[in-house]
């Protein structure tokens, strides 16, 4: 039995490596975030069996679950870098399949049709608003539906020859605006933030994307700066949350997890053979 149950440790140990690993690998990815292994002790006995003579039978993982912990900010100066300062994630959309996806990854850019994409090229989600007053035209409980790529127009109005971009502002709010060379400010949209009643339950999709699950709840969309939602901040990025001088220390401590469970093995090989031996 107690090869068993070494056996679990080495696998429990192994998986910790794996997950300090990716942390490890990770720490320069824009928005990742941390996952840490939780592990549970195995013990069974039988209805009539006395427990106070009963051993545990090793160690099982629990889950691998991810810390959505802030992580800090760097600038850019590059208007179209966004950071999310606080709780929420920045909703995107693929053209191929509409596949919606949330990540905390905001470093968009605009493509040659004037779309605001991020590095995976999935669309940015915005609020539709009055391009004038900027007040939102979709109101209510707002869904994936509701919400319209970003598009960034050269001219304005649309398609026009005069009146060519300026710049293009973004508030805290999430309110993003256009400045042409007549000097008219067109709102755009507004950055549709997602928040989400569990977390934990989001499905990792890779990229620091996420899709929504039964487990983590539908998505509830709002504007930055408000109740669930943090604000963003233009020209800034956020970096990884991994703190490499904590996870060193981790990968030693897991290490020497399974190099202990590893001379158990060893040492339960050495009694099972000299028993044998006495025997024969």
């Amino acid at each position: 039995m107690s090869f068993y149950i070494s056996l679990s440790g080495l696998k429990a140990a192994q998986t910790d490596l794996a997950t300090i690993s990716n942390n490890v690998a990770n720490v320069n990815s824009t928005a990742f975030k941390r996952s840490q292994a939780n592990f549970g002790d195995i013990f069974a006995a039988a209805p009539m069996q006395t427990t106070t003579q009963v051993s545990g039978q090793g160690v099982r993982v629990q889950s691998i679950t991810q810390q959505f912990t802030q992580g800090t900010t760097q600038g850019t100066d590059k208007t179209l870098d966004l950071a999310i300062t606080g709780e929420g994630f920045f909703t995107v959309k693929r053209t191929a399949d509409d596949q919606v996806s949330y990540t905390r990854n905001g470093a968009f850019s605009v493509t040659n049709d004037r779309y605001v994409v991020d590095t995976t090229g999935a669309r940015l989600q915005v609020i539709p608003v009055d391009p004038v007053t900027g007040a939102p035209t979709a109101t209510g409980t707002l869904g994936t539906g509701d919400l319209v790529d970003l598009k960034v127009p050269t001219n304005w109005p649309d398609g026009g020859t005069g009146n060519q971009l300026s710049s293009v502002g973004v508030a805290e709010n999430g309110d993003i605006t256009g400045v042409y060379a007549d000097g008219t400010t067109v709102h755009l949209g507004t950055a549709a933030m997602a928040a989400f009643n569990s977390q934990d339950g989001l499905r990792q999709r890779g990229d620091a994307h996420w899709y929504s699950t039964a487990a983590s709840g539908d998505p509830m969309f709002g504007t930055a700066n408000s109740g669930l939602f943090g604000s963003i901040q233009s020209g800034t990025l956020e970096r990884s949350n991994v703190d490499i001088t904590e996870e060193l220390v981790s990968l030693i401590s897991a290490q020497r997890n399974f190099q202990a469970n590893a001379k158990a093995i060893e040492a339960a090989n050495t009694l099972s053979t000299t028993i044998v031996n006495m025997r024969s």
